[in-house]
């Protein structure tokens, strides 16, 4: 398919345009970041609550955002663990108070915030066992369980408590009360769970609060990531092509990463790791159509000797034009339908890719080529224009 016979357009005629455009995007960015509404940290990167939980019957993930969704939290991260389709990891993150707030305020935000989750997830189940004066055997802790037992069984409680405990950490949750009258308990202290208890539709598994040292440890790993991506593919065009080469596809896919953390900033959306992982792919993606392009403009540098080299290059963009529109059309049509029709756990994420598509083929045309042309212009080299 050739969507263009002979194209000739002037692409490096706006290259001025195009760089004082970017100038103010990025500018604008970085003030919105440092001096206004700064980046919207996920759970990853800030303090939130990490609970692991395990459901009395198969659910599936969508079933679990649904109850979030009532609670205000279907954005938290629900990852399904396990095979048997019951056990789940949910991440949840809420404004605790910010900096002004208090390591005591914050662990009891933590704490509500897992209660929520967690009362969420329950509904309405075990109401109407509840108001009968029932408690959720799933639900209790080792010690609760004792004391409940001890009180009618003196001496007897806390070793029932640690057998049924026991059980519970072998499997996970007790889906019915003969599953656990082969533990060791004595006849009567099944009789009396069964009169005073009833089994909850989950159990939780662990629950913990990401702490701000956490947080800020993965911040300085997702920097250093994308810092040593890009030397990396500085030192690797360098050698390929030539040092201006390596540095303009450096200045472009920098330019790529501050432009996306700005559109972030200015829509509010959330930064997670997931979205760290975008980004790396975002910076693979650009730098893969610059490497295209700088590949043609060393072929035409040979065919074309004694052309000035921004007109190589408006040559050698002309070329390629098709080969990008359908590279990255093709990339268009696939994030453009998980933005649209993805839903909201996943609505973040294709809106990285979906700009940053268009910003890689944005960069190599009007940033990747101008950069090459200023740093010719400005060190004259004795070979200007030549391998």
């Amino acid at each position: 398919m050739q969507l263009f016979k002979t194209p000739n357009i002037r692409f490096l005629k706006y290259k001025y345009i195009a760089l004082a455009v970017t100038g103010v995007i990025v500018l604008a960015g970085i003030l919105n970041i440092t001096a206004f509404k700064g980046l919207k940290l996920g759970v990853d990167f800030g303090e939130g609550t990490l609970i692991r939980v395990m459901m009395k019957s198969a659910t599936d993930e969508g079933q679990i955002r649904d109850l979030l969704q009532t609670v205000g939290l279907g954005k938290s991260q629900v990852q399904k663990t396990g095979d048997t389709g019951r056990e789940f990891q949910i991440r949840a993150l809420e404004s605790a108070g910010g900096g002004t707030a208090s390591a005591e305020d914050l662990l009891e935000a933590h704490e509500a915030l897992a209660d929520k989750i967690l009362a969420a997830l329950r509904g309405d189940d075990g109401q109407a066992e509840r108001a009968r004066g029932l408690v959720d055997l799933n639900g209790l802790d080792e010690k609760s369980l004792s004391n409940l037992l001890e009180a009618s069984f003196p001496g007897s409680g806390p070793d029932a408590a640690r057998a049924i405990m026991a059980y519970r950490k072998e499997t996970g949750i007790i889906t019915d009360f003969q599953d656990i009258s082969g533990i060791g308990l004595k006849p009567e202290i099944l009789t009396y769970l069964k009169d005073k208890t009833y089994l909850g539709k989950l159990t939780v598994l662990s629950r913990e609060t990401v702490g701000p040292q956490v947080g800020a440890d993965l911040r300085r790993k997702a920097v250093q990531a994308t810092i040593w991506s890009l030397l990396g593919m500085l030192i690797y065009i360098a050698l390929r092509f030539r040092l201006e080469y390596g540095v303009a596809a450096i200045f472009t896919l920098a330019q790529d990463v501050l432009i996306t953390m700005s559109l972030y900033s200015f829509t509010n959306r959330e930064i997670n790791l997931p979205i760290v992982a975008g980004i790396l792919t975002i910076v693979g993606f650009s730098i893969n159509d610059t490497i295209v392009i700088f590949d043609r403009v060393r072929e035409n540098q040979k065919i074309l000797r004694g052309k000035p080299l921004e007109e190589i290059m408006n040559i050698s963009l002309n070329q390629c034009l098709g080969r990008t529109l359908i590279t990255s059309g093709t990339v268009l049509l696939t994030v453009g339908a998980l933005f649209l029709f993805g839903g909201d756990i996943i609505n973040d994420f294709a809106f990285l890719m979906l700009i940053g598509t268009v910003e890689g083929v944005y960069s190599t045309i009007y940033l990747s080529c101008p950069v090459v042309l200023f740093w010719q212009k400005w060190f004259k080299p004795k070979k200007a224009g030549r391998r």
